[in-house]
């Protein structure tokens, strides 16, 4: 059983790191829980793959910071489609 959450945290990691992807997204992708993914990566891979978990830590940090723009973003984009399809806007 051990293998198989070592392989899977290696895939996670390379997956993150290939696609800049955030933990949601490879959550979704692989058909696991986000706080899941955040244990294999952010967890185990430090001690599975030290340079894996280096590069993907890097990918993790930038989506951290970027997530309350991101979450401003979705928040326009969804009153803006309300108000397109409000006769009074």
């Amino acid at each position: 059983m051990k293998g198989i959450v070592e392989e899977r945290a290696v895939e996670l990691g390379e997956y993150i790191l290939e696609n800049q992807a955030t933990v949601r997204t490879a959550a979704k992708k692989f058909g696991i829980s986000k706080s899941t993914v955040h244990k294999d990566v952010a967890q185990r891979l430090q001690y599975i793959d030290p340079a894996l978990y280096q590069k993907v830590k890097q990918v993790l940090d930038v989506n951290k910071a970027q997530r309350h723009i991101r979450g401003g973003m979705a928040t326009r984009m969804k009153y803006r489609k309300e108000s397109a399809g409000d006769p009074r806007a």
